[in-house]
């Protein structure tokens, strides 16, 4: 039974092929809107639509209307359809264009009817496509047999032209002609122009095959040819070619080692053959050679306030960084052959070490480029492969000195932490010589095989921690720590850097939207976990974007945006802060410590029961916590006497120490100070000050060791309502680097042991 075609049907482009009536086509697509399309008409009656695409990307208004008869989706995400055609379709009007096309059509009936004229015409093109069948190699003889089994002459001509290897717009000329006898005559020209370039390319092959016998007539036939341009005084490509190359080795004012070994591998070029496989691999040698910049550079721009400005512009803070910027600025102003440093920027994501690296570039005036170190296992990558490997190249040092085009760019290597090795070479090694001055002057690199100046480069490396940058490696970089920003500093990145970007990218002004200061921290403190502002940054655009889409639909107002709506855009909250306990309790410390995200507060809890004298320690902690708890227990067991602690009281007991929040994982010795004191008051039943937090190392003999971290930790305990911080001595000096204002209201109490934290955080026992 014939398929009712509806009068709306949704229209799939097709770009490369026609569908027509009664013939199977298949028919693949990758995007996302054809994809929508099928899955929606496999779940309805399954009849499609399909238009050509004309040369201006328009589709035709005459197509098909086709049955969709198998479906296949691909690994790769495509989809394959098989689909027969049913009858020509002309397009009224348009419907929708979104998600994909629909058209209101109208079904196009041809006359179907046999003369004396269209019995000639039909035999005249199954004799010519026969023909055709003799001599093109894409078509199957079996073509043959459906020809003969086709009795009318409007579905004849169909089936011919869909076979034919011609374009789509004679293909499109064939599915408009409704008229039966029209459509014969206008396919007659078109097998005509068909079967004459395939008779032509017969002639072609024939005679190629018999001329082209013999290489070594060829090559005969090639040298009397250079002989004869010669006397002509004409000049072949080779010539012309080695011409160019000689001029550009002329120019790029090469080393003198360079430029010996340019001329050599030329006269190597001059004799060897252009077709032989050597040929190429010594012309790209040669560009790889001349298109370094031996000589050229950019003149630094040593404008000390003017580099200050932008990097102020561009950064918020950052000051240590900033100030060794315009340090290296200022001994470049008065020494100008100064080597260029080799700076390595330590922090967690997001707190801007790449694009502190380009501000740089543009405070200095020099060229900019980046690559990613990241996974990079073969050492090639870093030195090149030897020209004796097929296509080998440069590694990537020489690869971004060719893309700078000068010889003092800013070169950055990111991810230098994330460097891996294998079978193939060690690539931190091969960094070894990049990056150290006395030795980059003659780096030597694989491929160029030659020595190229590096010193005038400035190298900047990136990595979120330092453990795994080999110990070599990073004796080479000047470390520079980019610390996680603290509330108030995302604050004002946010007003000043972050919304005006989101604003200006998502189509707003500030007319329309305002962020109040309460409701930024609010974001920071609720809505992310993070050092750097990256999730602080995709918040604040989910709350523009759900602006503009309230603006787009009419709504045209100031929305302002505060703690009280703030759920109404971002959700609830994702992340809450730990609080300082209002009561002391026995056994409970309060200690701090630094995560990737900032400081936080952590409750070292502890309880002991009858038992067999073991240690249980649980909350995902680490194996240098574990040790910390383990010496902690010994210290006490040691000077229990000292702490009014009966020896008797650890007899016949399991001690259990717990760290909430056990699905985030905890390590470092800085809770050594918080356990101990938590197993003192544990065994002397004395509560601890709740208002008290603590950090430090212990050892064995009670001392008490400095720690990292110090300004997270700090920033931590102020905001979960601390009153006292306990700090080791020797991190008396890290109080330096925090703001007054974050210190206020704060009291510190330094420590060099053990004993100084039990008196201080201890309570009477009848204390509350």
């Amino acid at each position: 039974m014939k398929e009712k075609i509806p009068k709306i049907l949704s229209i799939l482009s097709v770009s490369d092929t026609i569908v027509f009536p009664y013939l199977l086509v298949p028919i693949e697509k990758s995007d996302e809107k054809s994809k929508k399309l099928i899955d929606d008409s496999l779940s309805g009656d399954k009849i499609i639509g399909c238009l050509a695409i004309k040369k201006n990307g328009k589709p035709y208004d005459i197509g098909t209307a086709a049955l969709i008869l198998k479906f296949l989706r691909i690994p790769d995400g495509s989809v394959r359809i098989l689909v027969q055609g049913l009858d020509r379709i002309r397009v009224k009007s348009v419907i929708q264009d979104r998600p994909y096309l629909k058209v209101e059509v109208e079904q196009l009936k041809e006359k179907e009817f046999k003369d004396l004229e269209i019995e000639a015409l039909m035999r005249n093109v199954s004799t010519m496509f026969q023909h055709i069948i003799n001599l093109a190699p894409y078509l199957p003889d079996e073509v043959n047999v459906m020809l003969d089994n086709i009795q009318s002459g409007g579905r004849l001509a169909d089936f011919i032209i869909a076979q034919l290897n011609v374009n789509i717009e004679e293909k499109q000329l064939i599915l408009e002609a409704l008229d039966v006898r029209t459509r014969l005559k206008k396919l007659l020209p078109i097998l005509d122009k068909e079967l004459s370039i395939l008779k032509l390319g017969e002639k072609i092959r024939s005679e190629v095959k018999t001329e082209m016998g013999k290489s070594q007539r060829e090559y005969y036939l090639r040298e009397q040819l250079r002989a004869i341009q010669k006397e002509l005084g004409q000049k072949d490509e080779k010539t012309i070619e080695i011409e160019e190359l000689t001029q550009k080795i002329k120019k790029a004012k090469l080393s003198k080692e360079a430029e010996k070994i340019a001329y050599h591998e030329l006269d190597r070029l001059k004799i060897i053959p252009p077709q032989a496989a050597e040929y190429i691999v010594v012309r790209t040698y040669l560009d790889w050679l001349v298109s370094l910049p031996w000589a050229k550079q950019t003149v630094d721009r040593l404008d000390i306030d003017r580099a200050k400005n932008i990097l102020d512009d561009d950064h918020y803070n950052l000051e240590e960084v900033k100030e060794r910027i315009l340090e290296y600025l200022s001994v470049r102003k008065l020494k100008s052959d100064t080597k260029g440093p080799i700076l390595c920027f330590v922090g967690p994501p997001g707190v801007g070490k790449t694009s502190l690296g380009m501000s740089i570039a543009r405070a200095l005036g020099r060229k900019f480029v980046r690559f990613s170190l990241g996974g990079i296992r073969d050492e090639a990558e870093i030195r090149g492969h030897r020209r004796t490997y097929v296509g080998a190249l440069p590694g990537r040092i020489i690869q971004s000195m060719r893309r700078a085009g000068t010889k003092n760019p800013v070169i950055m290597l990111d991810e230098v932490d994330k460097i891996g090795m294998d079978f193939r070479g060690d690539p931190a090694s091969a960094l070894l010589e990049v990056l150290d001055p006395e030795q980059n002057h003659e780096f030597m690199d694989h491929y160029l095989d030659v020595a190229f100046d590096l010193s005038r480069v400035m190298f900047i490396t990136t990595a979120n921690i330092t453990d795994t940058i080999p110990p070599a490696l990073l004796d080479r970089t000047e470390i520079l720590k980019l610390p996680g920003y603290i509330m108030e500093e995302k604050l004002v990145i946010a007003k000043q850097f972050l919304i005006p970007k989101q604003i200006k990218e998502n189509g707003l002004t500030r007319r329309y939207i305002k962020f109040e200061d309460e409701t930024i921290k609010k974001i920071v403190s609720d809505y992310t976990r993070e050092a750097g502002v990256r999730n602080l940054e995709r918040q604040i655009a989910s709350c523009i974007r759900k602006v503009a889409k309230q603006i787009a639909r009419g709504k045209r107002k100031k929305y302002i945006i505060s703690t009280e709506n703030l759920s109404d855009f971002l959700g609830p909250p994702k992340f809450y802060q730990e609080l300082a306990e209002m009561k002391g309790e026995i056994g409970i410390a309060t200690g701090l410590a630094w995560t990737p995200s900032g400081g936080e507060i952590i409750f070292i809890e502890t309880i002991k029961m009858k038992g067999k004298n073991e240690l249980i320690i649980t909350g995902q902690v680490g194996d240098i916590m574990q040790e910390s708890a383990k010496a902690a227990l010994s210290y006490v067991r040691s000077r229990a006497k000292n702490f009014n602690i009966n020896e008797k009281s650890f007899n016949g007991y399991d001690i259990h120490i717990h760290v909430p929040e056990g699905s985030i994982p905890k390590d470092g010795p800085s809770a050594g100070t918080a356990i101990t004191t938590a197993l003192v008051s544990l065994f002397s039943d004395k509560p601890i000050n709740p208002k008290i937090a603590m950090t430090g190392e212990i050892t064995l003999r009670g001392k008490v060791l400095p720690v990292g971290g110090i300004k997270e930790k700090v920033l931590a305990a102020k905001r979960a309502g601390i009153e006292k911080i306990i700090l080791p001595k020797w991190n008396e000096k890290d109080l330096k680097k925090i703001p007054e204002r974050e210190r206020a209201g704060l009291q510190f109490k330094f420590i060099k042991n053990i004993d100084e934290v039990i008196k201080e955080a201890l309570l009477d026992s009848n204390s509350n």
